[in-house]
């Protein structure tokens, strides 16, 4: 069942990357709920995946499909956007680049290998994703729209995320620059830049930061996975057809609040 308070896009093809997680699952419903087929993409968490798409095919109706691969390899993010493409007869309408990891070490140990292993995972799977669906969108009617999932941290950098932090200022400025290259071909790219997003456990476990969370941020909530995946829908959208290269903030208005 779509949902009306969505912009429609039905009869459009979408891929959403690491959509065995918490965030990711969210995206991939709000699209499903704007009519859209989606393609779950999951490397580790099969169950999870299979999962979603047996509650967004049997729940909403919607038609969906899980594809697997490891993001960290250019040739499975090739094969990746090209069997979700395939799946619909030839057409990528959305891509979300979603899949990422977030460690936590203090900056004095982190080693060139932990950036490299975080990069791999966090930017160039967003880069060779996005390659492979130019190929795709840049000839087809219509064009397409990529989004990357960004952070607040690629311009607000936190503790023992330093690793993290510059990866998602890297993500952004990629789409950036990407939207520059890409626009002629009809192909939008965009970044969504999520604040803190509840997931199961994250009270218990870390009380004082969404104590801190709540009080800062002026919706005096945590963000929760629909919130990133309306926006993303939003960014795929015709109401949407004349961004690119933008970053939107997704935090419930924190980064409003005074560092001073």
């Amino acid at each position: 069942m779509t949902d009306p308070r969505l912009p429609a896009l039905t009869g459009k093809v979408a891929l959403v990357t690491g959509a065995s997680g918490v965030i990711g699952a969210g995206i991939a419903e709000r699209f499903a709920r704007a009519g859209a087929a989606v393609v779950a993409h999951y490397h580790h968490g099969e169950k999870a995946a299979r999962a979603l798409v047996e509650r967004l095919t049997g729940e909403l109706g919607a038609e969906a499909t899980a594809l697997a691969a490891d993001l960290t390899d250019e040739r499975e993010c090739r094969r990746l956007v090209e069997e979700a493409a395939a799946w619909r007869g030839g057409r990528l309408d959305a891509l979300v680049n979603n899949a990422g990891i977030q460690p936590v070490q203090p900056f004095a140990e982190q080693t060139a290998d932990d950036w490299r292993r975080l990069y791999e995972a966090n930017v160039t799977s967003a880069f060779a994703c996005t390659h492979a669906a130019a190929e795709v969108m840049g000839v087809q009617e219509g064009g397409g729209s990529v989004t990357h999932i960004a952070s607040i941290e690629g311009s607000q950098p936190a503790f023992h995320h330093a690793h993290y932090n510059a990866s998602k200022a890297a993500v952004i400025m990629h789409a950036r620059a990407a939207a520059l290259e890409l626009g002629p071909r009809g192909i939008r790219v965009n970044t969504v830049s999520p604040g803190l997003i509840d997931q199961p456990g994250l009270a218990e476990n870390w009380p004082e930061g969404v104590a801190r969370w709540t009080e800062a941020a002026p919706l005096t909530r945590l963000g929760r996975p629909e919130d990133i995946g309306n926006a993303c829908v939003f960014l795929a959208s015709p109401a949407a057809s004349w961004i690119s290269g933008t970053d939107l903030t997704v935090d419930g208005g924190v980064s409003a609040h005074p560092t001073w």
